[in-house]
Protein backbone atom coordinates (compact mmCIF):
# COMPACT_ATOMS: atom_id res chain seq x y z
CA UNK A 1 0.00 0.00 0.00
CA UNK A 2 1.06 3.51 -1.27
CA UNK A 3 2.28 5.65 2.07
CA UNK A 4 0.37 8.74 0.26
CA UNK A 5 -2.93 9.50 -0.56
CA UNK A 6 -5.31 12.04 -1.61
CA UNK A 7 -9.00 12.36 -0.99
CA UNK A 8 -11.84 14.92 -1.55
CA UNK A 9 -13.68 16.29 1.38
CA UNK A 10 -16.94 16.71 0.09
CA UNK A 11 -19.21 19.13 1.20
CA UNK A 12 -22.81 18.81 2.69
CA UNK A 13 -26.20 20.85 2.18
CA UNK A 14 -28.92 20.67 5.12
CA UNK A 15 -32.39 20.29 3.07
CA UNK A 16 -33.90 21.25 6.09
CA UNK A 17 -32.78 22.23 9.83
CA UNK A 18 -35.30 22.15 12.61
CA UNK A 19 -34.78 22.49 16.12
CA UNK A 20 -37.04 20.79 18.41
CA UNK A 21 -35.13 21.05 21.87
CA UNK A 22 -32.44 21.70 24.22
CA UNK A 23 -30.53 19.29 26.58
CA UNK A 24 -29.26 19.84 30.11
CA UNK A 25 -25.76 20.68 28.89
CA UNK A 26 -27.12 22.98 26.30
CA UNK A 27 -26.39 20.99 23.28
CA UNK A 28 -29.50 21.57 21.01
CA UNK A 29 -31.59 18.89 19.38
CA UNK A 30 -32.43 18.95 15.56
CA UNK A 31 -33.33 17.06 12.68
CA UNK A 32 -32.05 17.63 9.21
CA UNK A 33 -31.50 16.23 6.28
CA UNK A 34 -27.99 16.07 4.98
CA UNK A 35 -27.53 15.79 1.11
CA UNK A 36 -23.47 14.93 0.12
CA UNK A 37 -22.31 17.35 -2.96
CA UNK A 38 -19.69 16.15 -5.33
CA UNK A 39 -17.23 19.04 -4.46
CA UNK A 40 -15.22 19.77 -1.59
CA UNK A 41 -11.56 20.40 -0.49
CA UNK A 42 -8.95 18.33 -1.14
CA UNK A 43 -6.73 16.26 1.20
CA UNK A 44 -3.62 14.38 0.81
CA UNK A 45 -1.96 12.95 3.27
CA UNK A 46 1.90 11.40 3.49
CA UNK A 47 2.90 8.84 6.14
CA UNK A 48 5.50 9.56 8.69
CA UNK A 49 7.86 7.65 11.09
CA UNK A 50 9.00 10.09 13.50
CA UNK A 51 4.95 10.21 14.67
CA UNK A 52 4.92 13.95 13.97
CA UNK A 53 1.16 14.87 12.70
CA UNK A 54 1.70 18.31 10.64
CA UNK A 55 -0.06 20.55 8.54
CA UNK A 56 2.30 21.65 5.83
CA UNK A 57 -0.23 24.45 3.84
CA UNK A 58 -1.62 27.52 5.81
CA UNK A 59 -5.07 28.45 5.79
CA UNK A 60 -5.82 31.61 6.77
CA UNK A 61 -7.18 32.23 9.88
CA UNK A 62 -6.96 28.86 11.49
CA UNK A 63 -3.95 27.64 13.22
CA UNK A 64 -2.71 24.37 12.29
CA UNK A 65 -3.01 23.79 16.02
CA UNK A 66 -6.79 24.64 16.13
CA UNK A 67 -7.59 22.84 12.55
CA UNK A 68 -9.89 19.90 13.05
CA UNK A 69 -7.79 17.92 10.67
CA UNK A 70 -4.73 17.89 13.05
CA UNK A 71 -7.13 17.35 16.12
CA UNK A 72 -8.74 14.58 13.98
CA UNK A 73 -5.28 12.82 13.46
CA UNK A 74 -3.93 13.21 16.88
CA UNK A 75 -7.25 11.88 18.22
CA UNK A 76 -7.05 8.94 16.38
CA UNK A 77 -3.17 8.13 17.06
CA UNK A 78 -3.53 8.49 20.99
CA UNK A 79 -6.67 6.48 20.75
CA UNK A 80 -5.26 3.74 18.27
CA UNK A 81 -1.90 3.88 19.96
CA UNK A 82 -0.37 4.63 16.62
CA UNK A 83 3.82 5.43 16.46
CA UNK A 84 2.90 6.57 12.99
CA UNK A 85 2.52 10.47 12.13
CA UNK A 86 1.54 11.94 8.80
CA UNK A 87 1.45 14.83 6.81
CA UNK A 88 -1.10 16.55 5.68
CA UNK A 89 -2.06 19.22 2.94
CA UNK A 90 -5.01 20.98 2.79
CA UNK A 91 -6.40 22.54 -0.76
CA UNK A 92 -9.24 24.70 0.87
CA UNK A 93 -12.24 25.31 -1.70
CA UNK A 94 -15.15 25.60 0.31
CA UNK A 95 -15.77 29.15 2.10
CA UNK A 96 -15.36 28.76 5.82
CA UNK A 97 -18.35 30.11 8.37
CA UNK A 98 -20.67 28.75 5.17
CA UNK A 99 -22.77 25.95 6.61
CA UNK A 100 -20.88 23.61 3.99
CA UNK A 101 -19.25 21.50 6.58
CA UNK A 102 -15.80 21.96 5.26
CA UNK A 103 -13.64 21.13 9.01
CA UNK A 104 -16.11 18.40 9.64
CA UNK A 105 -15.96 16.86 6.46
CA UNK A 106 -12.19 17.52 6.55
CA UNK A 107 -12.00 16.06 9.95
CA UNK A 108 -13.61 12.92 8.74
CA UNK A 109 -12.11 12.62 5.41
CA UNK A 110 -8.83 12.64 7.75
CA UNK A 111 -9.93 9.69 10.23
CA UNK A 112 -10.81 7.54 7.11
CA UNK A 113 -7.86 8.20 5.32
CA UNK A 114 -5.70 7.46 8.06
CA UNK A 115 -8.15 4.59 9.23
CA UNK A 116 -6.64 2.96 5.12
CA UNK A 117 -2.94 4.65 5.78
CA UNK A 118 -2.11 3.45 9.74
CA UNK A 119 -4.14 0.03 8.77
CA UNK A 120 -5.81 0.35 11.36
CA UNK A 121 -9.11 -1.56 10.29
CA UNK A 122 -11.02 -0.06 12.64
CA UNK A 123 -14.86 -0.05 11.82
CA UNK A 124 -17.09 3.19 10.56
CA UNK A 125 -19.27 2.98 14.10
CA UNK A 126 -16.04 3.95 15.97
CA UNK A 127 -14.32 6.16 13.66
CA UNK A 128 -18.30 8.00 14.01
CA UNK A 129 -18.09 7.78 18.10
CA UNK A 130 -14.33 9.49 17.89
CA UNK A 131 -15.52 11.70 15.00
CA UNK A 132 -18.19 12.75 17.64
CA UNK A 133 -15.89 14.23 19.81
CA UNK A 134 -14.71 16.77 17.32
CA UNK A 135 -18.13 18.07 15.94
CA UNK A 136 -21.27 16.77 15.61
CA UNK A 137 -21.36 16.98 11.60
CA UNK A 138 -18.55 14.89 11.56
CA UNK A 139 -20.21 11.52 12.09
CA UNK A 140 -22.43 12.24 9.01
CA UNK A 141 -19.40 12.55 6.63
CA UNK A 142 -17.75 9.03 8.29
CA UNK A 143 -21.36 7.73 7.48
CA UNK A 144 -20.61 8.78 4.34
CA UNK A 145 -24.68 8.72 2.82
CA UNK A 146 -27.43 11.04 2.57
CA UNK A 147 -29.12 10.82 6.20
CA UNK A 148 -31.84 11.94 8.32
CA UNK A 149 -30.19 12.73 11.22
CA UNK A 150 -31.72 13.64 14.57
CA UNK A 151 -30.06 14.13 17.87
CA UNK A 152 -27.43 16.58 17.94
CA UNK A 153 -26.98 15.16 14.57
CA UNK A 154 -25.00 11.98 15.47
CA UNK A 155 -28.47 9.66 14.86
CA UNK A 156 -28.76 8.62 11.33
CA UNK A 157 -30.47 6.63 9.27
CA UNK A 158 -29.74 6.60 5.42
CA UNK A 159 -31.75 8.29 2.85
CA UNK A 160 -32.57 7.31 -0.82
CA UNK A 161 -32.54 10.85 -2.39
CA UNK A 162 -32.72 10.97 -6.37
CA UNK A 163 -29.59 12.93 -7.91
CA UNK A 164 -29.86 16.48 -8.22
CA UNK A 165 -28.16 19.68 -9.41
CA UNK A 166 -27.67 22.52 -7.10
CA UNK A 167 -26.77 26.10 -6.94
CA UNK A 168 -25.09 27.82 -3.91
CA UNK A 169 -23.86 30.89 -3.23
CA UNK A 170 -21.97 32.67 -0.88
CA UNK A 171 -22.83 35.75 0.05
CA UNK A 172 -19.92 37.05 1.31
CA UNK A 173 -20.69 36.65 5.22
CA UNK A 174 -18.92 34.28 7.50
CA UNK A 175 -21.48 32.74 10.41
CA UNK A 176 -20.11 31.84 13.36
CA UNK A 177 -21.95 28.33 14.51
CA UNK A 178 -22.19 29.14 18.39
CA UNK A 179 -23.27 33.17 17.37
CA UNK A 180 -26.60 31.64 15.91
CA UNK A 181 -27.17 28.27 18.38
CA UNK A 182 -26.68 31.23 21.26
CA UNK A 183 -29.22 33.45 19.77
CA UNK A 184 -32.33 34.23 22.38
CA UNK A 185 -34.68 34.77 19.35
CA UNK A 186 -34.00 31.19 17.79
CA UNK A 187 -37.28 29.02 17.30
CA UNK A 188 -36.34 25.79 19.53
CA UNK A 189 -39.68 24.18 19.87
CA UNK A 190 -40.12 23.12 16.23
CA UNK A 191 -42.47 20.08 16.03
CA UNK A 192 -40.72 16.79 15.52
CA UNK A 193 -41.23 14.87 11.95
CA UNK A 194 -40.95 11.49 10.69
CA UNK A 195 -38.74 10.32 8.14
CA UNK A 196 -41.23 9.16 5.47
CA UNK A 197 -43.07 12.40 6.09
CA UNK A 198 -40.10 14.76 5.27
CA UNK A 199 -40.49 14.93 1.48
CA UNK A 200 -44.33 16.06 2.22
CA UNK A 201 -43.88 17.75 5.32
CA UNK A 202 -43.48 22.11 5.58
CA UNK A 203 -40.22 22.42 5.87
CA UNK A 204 -37.52 25.15 6.83
CA UNK A 205 -33.92 26.07 8.29
CA UNK A 206 -35.38 27.69 11.72
CA UNK A 207 -31.47 29.21 11.77
CA UNK A 208 -32.26 31.34 8.82
CA UNK A 209 -34.46 33.88 10.17
CA UNK A 210 -31.84 34.97 12.90
CA UNK A 211 -29.09 34.30 10.00
CA UNK A 212 -31.13 37.05 7.65
CA UNK A 213 -31.66 39.34 10.72
CA UNK A 214 -28.01 40.03 11.59
CA UNK A 215 -26.61 39.22 8.09
CA UNK A 216 -28.57 41.15 5.58
CA UNK A 217 -26.41 39.95 2.90
CA UNK A 218 -27.76 36.46 3.21
CA UNK A 219 -31.36 37.57 3.02
CA UNK A 220 -30.34 39.87 -0.09
CA UNK A 221 -29.11 36.46 -1.69
CA UNK A 222 -32.05 34.06 -0.85
CA UNK A 223 -34.02 36.71 -2.41
CA UNK A 224 -32.57 37.12 -5.24
CA UNK A 225 -31.70 32.97 -5.93
CA UNK A 226 -35.87 32.45 -4.96
CA UNK A 227 -36.94 34.18 -8.58
CA UNK A 228 -34.57 31.11 -10.16
CA UNK A 229 -36.31 28.32 -7.54
CA UNK A 230 -37.05 27.90 -4.38
CA UNK A 231 -33.82 28.66 -2.02
CA UNK A 232 -32.64 28.56 1.41
CA UNK A 233 -29.88 28.31 4.04
CA UNK A 234 -27.72 25.63 4.29
CA UNK A 235 -27.02 24.60 7.83
CA UNK A 236 -25.87 28.01 10.50
CA UNK A 237 -25.18 29.96 7.21
CA UNK A 238 -24.17 32.10 5.37
CA UNK A 239 -24.35 29.44 2.02
CA UNK A 240 -27.36 29.67 0.45
CA UNK A 241 -28.92 26.76 -2.19
CA UNK A 242 -31.50 26.00 -4.80
CA UNK A 243 -32.15 22.81 -6.43
CA UNK A 244 -31.76 23.12 -9.86
CA UNK A 245 -34.33 20.83 -12.44
CA UNK A 246 -30.99 20.66 -15.06
CA UNK A 247 -27.28 20.92 -14.64
CA UNK A 248 -27.81 23.23 -17.94
CA UNK A 249 -30.17 25.50 -15.59
CA UNK A 250 -28.10 25.38 -12.90
CA UNK A 251 -24.86 26.67 -14.82
CA UNK A 252 -27.26 29.32 -16.17
CA UNK A 253 -28.44 30.65 -13.11
CA UNK A 254 -24.31 30.54 -11.89
CA UNK A 255 -23.49 32.84 -14.76
CA UNK A 256 -26.51 35.61 -14.19
CA UNK A 257 -25.18 35.51 -10.29
CA UNK A 258 -23.98 39.31 -9.03
CA UNK A 259 -20.34 39.70 -9.23
CA UNK A 260 -20.16 40.60 -5.28
CA UNK A 261 -21.40 37.11 -4.50
CA UNK A 262 -19.45 33.67 -5.10
CA UNK A 263 -21.72 30.66 -6.73
CA UNK A 264 -21.28 27.18 -8.06
CA UNK A 265 -23.23 24.77 -10.07
CA UNK A 266 -22.97 21.76 -8.32
CA UNK A 267 -24.31 17.92 -8.40
CA UNK A 268 -25.27 15.85 -5.79
CA UNK A 269 -23.42 12.75 -4.14
CA UNK A 270 -24.15 8.96 -3.99
CA UNK A 271 -21.74 7.97 -1.78
CA UNK A 272 -18.45 9.43 0.26
CA UNK A 273 -15.38 9.15 -1.67
CA UNK A 274 -14.27 6.87 0.92
CA UNK A 275 -17.10 5.28 1.75
CA UNK A 276 -15.49 1.75 1.46
CA UNK A 277 -12.59 2.53 3.83
CA UNK A 278 -14.01 1.56 6.96
CA UNK A 279 -17.19 -0.65 7.31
Amino acid sequence: MSDTLSALAPAKLNLFLHVVGRRPDGYHLLQTAFRLLDWGDQLQFRCRDDGQILRMTDVPGVPAEQDLVVRAARRLQAAAGVSAGVEIHVDKVLPMGGGLGGGSSDAATTLLALNRLWRLDWSRARLQALGLELGADVPFFIFGRDAFAEGVGETLTPMCLPPSWYVVIAPGASVPTAEIFCAKELTRSTEIIKMPDFAIHTTRNDLQPVVCHRYPQVADAIDWLNHHAAARMTGSGACVFASMETEAQARQVVAQCPERWQAWAVSSLQRHPLYDWAV
